[in-house]
C-alpha cells in the first residue's frame, strides 16, 4: 500500500513538473504568434471566446493567456468585454488536456515511450539553439507528463485497500457535493486543474469512481482553479480584479448549472460515446461550453456589473499594476505602455487646460500628488521587467518605454512651475505659441496615437526653438546697451526655457508612446539629446 502511495503521489508530481516544462516551451515557442492573434482578432467577446479557446488548447496555459489578455487590457488594446470573452473560451481551452490525456496516456499508454522520448528530447535540449533547444523542452514537457501519469495508473493498482479510497462520498446528492468540495481543494492544494482532471480520469479508469462522483470531482476542480486568480489579484490593478471577479463568476455558473444536471449529462454522455472516459472528458467541454452559451449574450450587462463590483474610483493612484504581470514581459511591457499613456493623457490634459483660454490652474494643482503616486508606481514597474534572451523587439520596446517615462517625469516636474508658466502666458511674444501648446496638448489628452498630434507637435517644437533663439539674440543685445542686472531679463530667459523644454518633452512623449507600441520598434534610431537633460 506504501509503494502505491509513493507511486501516485511521486505520478502527480511528474505530471505536474512535466505540464509546466511543455506549457512554457510551447508559450515561448508560439509567444509572438499568439500576441498577434489576441491583438488583430479580438474584436467582440464572441471572437474573444474563440481566439482564447484556440490560443489555451495550443500553449495548454489558461494562465498564460490571462496575463496575456490583462496585459492587454491595461494598454488599451482590447476593452474589458472583449476580455471577457477570452474567459471563456481560455476555459474551453483548458479541456483539451483532458482528451489528450484520456487518448494518449490511457487509451495508447505512452507512459512506455516516455523514456525514450525524454533521451531525445535531452539531446535536442543540450545540441540545439534557441528555437530548437525549445523543442527538446518540449519532447521533455510531454515525456514528463506521460511518464507521470503512469506512474499514478500503477499506483491506483492497489488504491481500493486505502482506507481514504474505502470511505469515498456515496453517490448521492450530498455525497456529490463532498466530492466538489473535495476537487475544489485538490485545485487549490496542487494549483493545476489539469492535473485535477488526470487523477479523476485515473480513478474512474481503475474502477474507483463512479461516472457522477468523477464528474462531480471535475466541477470541483473549475471551481477550485478561480482560488488562483482571486489571490493573484491580491494588491493588483482594477482591471486584474475585475478579470479575477468574471472568472469566479463564469465558473460558479457553470458549476452550479452541471452540478443540477450531473446525472442526467452523465447517463446521456456515456451511451452516446459507449466509454466512461470519454463521457468524462466529454462532460468537462461540454460544462464549459454550455457556461459560454449560457453567459455570451449576457456578457455586456455581466461587465457592467463586475464594473460596479469592482468600481474606478477615478484616480491614477487606481491603475496599479501587477507584479504578477513580471512573469512575462511582453504582458509586462503592454500594461506599463497603457499606465504611461493613461498617466500622459492626465498631465497633457492638466498643462492643456493651464495653457488654455482660462488659464485654469486647478487640475494641474489636483493632479500633482497623484501624479507623483502613479509615476513612482511605473518606475518601480519598468525597472522590474527582465527580457529573457535578450530579445531585441522587446528590449527597445523597453528602452522605449523608459525613455517616455524619463520626458514624464520631467514635463510633470515643469508642470509644477507655476511662476514661470505665468511668465510665459504674459509675455505676448510667448503667449501665443504656448496657447497653441495648450490645445495640441488636449487633442493629445484625447487620442495620443493620433498621427496629426505627433506632427503638430513637432513642428510646434521647431517654431518655438527658432522664436526663443530670437528673442534669446535680442535680449543679449539689449543686455549689451544696459546694465546686465536689468530687471525681467533673467525672468524671461526662463521662461523661454520652460516654453521650449515643455514643449520638447510633450513631443519626445508621443514620440516614445508611438514606439513603445510597436511590436518591434525600428533599430538604429537617433539618440535623443533631450533625455540627457538634466535642467
Amino acid at each position: 500500500m506504501v509503494d502505491s502511495v509513493l507511486l501516485l503521489l511521486g505520478g502527480i508530481g511528474l505530471y505536474l513538473f512535466g505540464m509546466q516544462v511543455m506549457t512554457d516551451a510551447l508559450r515561448q515557442l508560439a509567444s509572438r504568434s499568439i500576441r498577434n492573434l489576441l491583438a488583430r482578432f479580438t474584436r467582440s467577446p464572441l471572437s474573444g471566446a474563440m481566439i482564447g479557446a484556440g490560443v489555451t488548447a495550443l500553449i495548454q496555459s489558461s494562465s498564460a493567456t490571462m496575463l496575456t489578455t490583462i496585459g492587454f487590457v491595461g494598454a488599451g488594446l482590447i476593452t474589458f468585454p472583449q476580455a471577457i470573452g477570452i474567459i471563456y473560451g481560455a476555459n474551453i481551452g483548458t479541456t483539451v488536456t483532458g482528451w489528450m490525456v484520456m487518448a494518449l496516456g490511457l487509451k495508447l499508454h505512452l507512459g512506455t515511450l516516455a523514456l525514450p522520448l525524454m533521451l531525445a528530447g535531452a539531446f535536442v535540449r543540450a545540441l540545439g539553439r534557441a528555437r530548437l533547444a525549445r523543442v527538446g523542452l518540449l519532447i521533455l514537457g510531454f515525456s514528463l507528463l506521460f511518464l507521470g501519469l503512469d506512474y499514478m495508473q500503477r499506483g491506483t493498482e492497489g488504491i481500493d485497500m486505502m482506507p481514504l479510497f474505502r470511505q469515498m462520498p456515496a453517490d448521492t446528492w450530498l455525497g456529490r457535493g463532498v466530492l466538489v468540495l473535495t476537487g475544489a481543494v485538490f485545485t487549490v492544494v496542487v494549483q493545476a486543474s489539469s492535473a485535477g482532471v488526470a487523477m479523476a480520469l485515473v480513478l474512474l479508469g481503475a474502477g474507483t469512481l463512479s461516472l457522477p462522483q468523477a464528474a462531480a470531482l471535475v466541477i470541483g476542480m473549475d471551481i477550485g482553479s478561480t482560488v488562483k486568480s482571486l489571490l493573484a489579484t491580491i494588491g493588483g490593478s482594477r482591471d486584474m480584479r475585475r478579470t479575477a471577479v468574471a472568472h469566479v463568476a463564469y465558473n460558479v455558473v457553470t458549476g452550479l448549472a452541471a452540478f443540477l444536471l450531473l446525472g442526467v449529462v452523465t447517463a446521456a454522455l456515456v451511451r452516446l460515446t459507449g466509454d466512461p472516459l470519454s463521457a468524462l472528458v466529454s462532460f468537462h467541454t461540454l460544462l464549459n461550453v454550455i457556461g459560454v452559451m449560457l453567459l455570451l449574450p449576457f456578457t455586456g450587462p455581466f461587465a457592467r456589473l463586475v464594473e460596479r463590483l469592482v468600481p474606478d474610483d477615478g484616480t491614477l493612484a487606481s491603475l496599479r499594476l501587477d507584479r504578477a504581470l513580471l512573469s512575462d514581459a511582453d504582458a509586462a511591457l503592454d500594461a506599463a505602455r497603457g499606465a504611461s499613456d493613461t498617466v500622459a493623457a492626465a498631465l497633457f490634459a492638466a498643462l492643456g487646460a493651464r495653457l488654455g483660454p482660462t488659464h485654469d490652474g486647478e487640475r494641474l494643482v489636483a493632479l500633482a500628488p497623484r501624479l507623483e503616486a502613479a509615476t513612482a508606481q511605473i518606475e518601480d514597474f519598468l525597472t522590474g521587467i527582465e527580457i529573457e534572451g535578450g530579445k531585441p523587439g522587446p528590449l527597445r520596446r523597453h528602452a522605449a518605454l523608459l525613455h517616455q517615462f524619463d520626458h514624464i517625469s520631467r514635463l510633470a516636474a515643469r508642470a509644477d512651475q507655476q511662476s514661470r508658466i505665468a511668465l510665459v502666458l504674459e509675455n505676448p511674444r510667448l503667449a501665443r505659441p504656448a496657447l497653441v501648446l495648450g490645445a495640441v496638448l488636449r487633442q493629445a489628452a484625447e487620442d495620443m496615437a493620433d498621427p496629426t498630434v505627433h506632427g503638430r507637435l513637432n513642428r510646434l517644437a521647431e517654431l518655438v526653438a527658432r522664436r526663443a533663439a530670437r528673442l534669446r539674440h535680442s535680449v543679449m543685445l539689449r543686455d549689451r546697451v544696459g546694465p546686465v542686472s536689468e530687471p525681467g531679463v533673467f525672468d524671461l530667459t526662463d521662461a523661454m526655457r520652460w516654453l521650449e523644454r515643455a514643449t520638447r518633452h510633450a513631443e519626445r512623449i508621443v514620440h516614445y508612446g508611438v514606439r513603445a507600441a510597436e511590436p518591434d520598434p525600428a533599430a538604429g534610431s537617433a539618440p535623443d539629446p533631450w533625455f540627457m537633460d538634466l535642467d
